[in-house]
């Protein structure tokens, strides 16, 4: 049983004196990149997650109303028990411990990609979804997520500068490519992680609270060029592919694979490009160094990208010859501040 803060004690006194819970054991099961936490809580009326989001960094009620928006949606989304609103609580349904990642191989990824396709096609091809009140991904937030790149990584993880002449039109193309494609439903973070593998209704879908509607190649790419593991360049082009001929006859898009392929490839840059950045925020700002690992294949898919397409040769060029070498200086300083630490 954990009472080693304030947060745990309010989540323990609402479970027991306000629900009136018998809890046998309440213990982490995870965090996330936000300053959400996760407890497993074992009760004698059963087995739930609890989030806990502080109120004055984290607002639920987005989480409340997008799962509510995808259950409707036939997504098998955590079902919400109870809400503390006050103290930003919740009380969810326990989609156990084993997301993809932790599945993933050889062997397992097809059948769980397709499994994965076809919850992310409800996602896409839900009309209710399209016309809901979910924000749209305009050029704005787009311009806003590049900025994190520019100012966490370069900025202050690097200590270099990108010219304007490289670094504006590189935004302009992707954000350009980013508007152009249909709009449809985007999870924002429908990889490996947030993907949990059950007996029924597989998979389970998680942390889509910055749900937003916005282009349609995005949630394909996080889920295919995923930060946290990757795949031989010749099997994602085939899940690309049966994926786009899933949406052709749908009718959902009507560009050749060349085109759905280009827009995979440079939607892919712009949020590798953020979540590079943000891996650098999380370790400069928030202590969280785990992050530090998932740059590196980040990079790789980044090199990969802009050395397939002319129109990022420029770019490209400035990755190799300024940004990898100033990564591997970081990180060795990284490394040896960790070796001292220990």
């Amino acid at each position: 049983m954990m009472h080693d803060d304030l947060r745990t004690i309010a989540m323990l006194d609402w479970l027991e004196n306000d629900l009136l819970m018998t809890i046998v054991s309440a213990d982490p099961a995870s965090s996330d990149a936000s300053f959400r936490r996760y407890f497993r809580i074992k009760a004698l009326e059963g087995q739930f997650i609890v989030m806990d989001a502080p109120p004055e960094k984290e607002n639920i009620e987005p989480f409340i109303r997008v799962a509510a928006l995808l259950a409707n949606s036939n997504v098998n989304v955590p079902t919400i028990f109870q809400q503390n609103l006050t103290d930003g609580f919740l009380l969810l349904e326990d989609f156990g411990s084993h997301c993809y990642l932790d599945q993933l191989t050889n062997n397992t990824a097809n059948t769980l990609y397709l499994s994965a396709f076809n919850v992310l096609f409800k996602l896409q091809s839900s009309k209710s979804l399209l016309d809901s009140s979910l924000p749209s991904y305009n050029e704005q937030l787009l311009q806003r997520e590049l900025g994190i790149f520019a100012e966490w990584f370069l900025g202050h993880a690097l200590d270099i500068q990108i010219p304007s002449s490289v670094w504006e039109p590189l935004c302009t193309l992707l954000v350009t490519t980013a508007l152009e494609q249909p709009n449809v439903c985007v999870h924002r973070d429908y990889h490996s992680r947030n993907l949990m593998v059950l007996t029924e209704n597989s998979p389970g879908v998680i942390d889509f609270q910055d749900a937003v509607i916005g282009p349609i190649t995005y949630d394909l790419v996080s889920l295919l060029r995923d930060c946290y593991i990757a795949w031989p360049d010749h099997q994602v082009d085939q899940w690309v592919t049966i994926y786009y001929e899933k949406l052709i006859e749908a009718q959902l898009i009507s560009c050749t694979s060349t085109c759905f392929k280009y827009w995979f490839d440079l939607m892919g840059l712009q949020r590798h490009l953020k979540a590079v950045g943000i891996f650098s925020r999380l370790h400069l700002r928030d202590a969280k160094s785990d992050y530090l690992k998932d740059i590196p294949r980040t990079l790789q898919y980044i090199s990969r990208v802009c050395s397939n397409n002319q129109p990022l040769f420029e770019f490209g060029d400035f990755l190799q010859t300024q940004i990898l070498p100033a990564f591997d200086n970081f990180m060795s300083v990284a490394k040896s501040e960790a070796s001292a630490i220990v």
